[in-house]
């Protein structure tokens, strides 16, 4: 699977910090029956490889993918888990060197930073933290110089301003950590995160305003 073919599966991929092994599958089930199949686990807890194992083995309509991959012991421990993609919020030589060949999903916000990234064979790219780094203008002002390259902004992305980033010629997709809040996984309201994943279709889709 190509990055462009898992992106083309949903307009927004939930960014997922999750705590607990146990919240895993229900997590996964929830967002995957509310329309949003493509989901990015941070390595940012100790059983983010543990969880991305069990959504992988026990939800396969998802497509579990490992995000703040850092380094290369980061992504093939990903891999080995079963994560199909992963994404970072930058990008190095080294990390280059080991993508080759895997979904990869790299940051990147300047000017340069996305020309060494295109040079390397990149198409789309995280743009993260995006608001903090100028977030729509940011972007509406690199699609002159960067004409077909594709961004993923994260960062500041929410139910209020969705439709005005997805409306950008140069955003394939968006990442957001809005959908799927910790309180909610913490408290394993499941009906509640599936209630804002449908609401973040619809506004995606022009089915409802923000």
């Amino acid at each position: 699977m190509t990055v462009d073919a898992i992106i083309a599966r949903a307009p927004i991929i939930p960014v997922l910090t999750v705590e607990t092994v146990e919240a895993a599958v229900p997590l996964a089930r929830a967002l995957v029956e509310s329309g949003l199949p493509v989901l990015e686990v941070t390595l940012r807890t100790k059983v983010a490889l543990e969880v991305i194992a069990a959504m992988a083995a026990e939800v396969p309509e998802a497509i579990v993918g490992a995000g703040t991959v850092l380094n290369p012991a980061d992504l093939e421990a990903s891999r080995k888990a079963g994560a199909v993609f992963g994404v970072s919020p930058g990008l190095t030589p080294a990390l280059a060197r080991a993508a080759e060949g895997f979904p990869f999903l790299p940051g990147a916000v300047t000017p340069s930073e996305i020309m060494a990234a295109r040079d390397l064979g990149y198409g789309v790219l995280k743009f993260f933290p995006a608001e903090i780094y100028g977030g729509q203008s940011a972007l509406a002002a690199l699609a002159g110089p960067f004409a077909g390259m594709r961004f993923c902004p994260t960062g500041g992305v929410r139910e209020s301003n969705l439709r005005a980033y997805l409306s950008l010629p140069n955003v394939a997709v968006v990442g957001g950590t809005w959908i799927a809040g910790k309180a909610e996984v913490a408290a394993g309201d499941w009906a509640a995160v599936a209630a804002r994943a449908r609401r973040a279709v619809a506004i995606a889709r022009g089915e409802e305003e923000a």
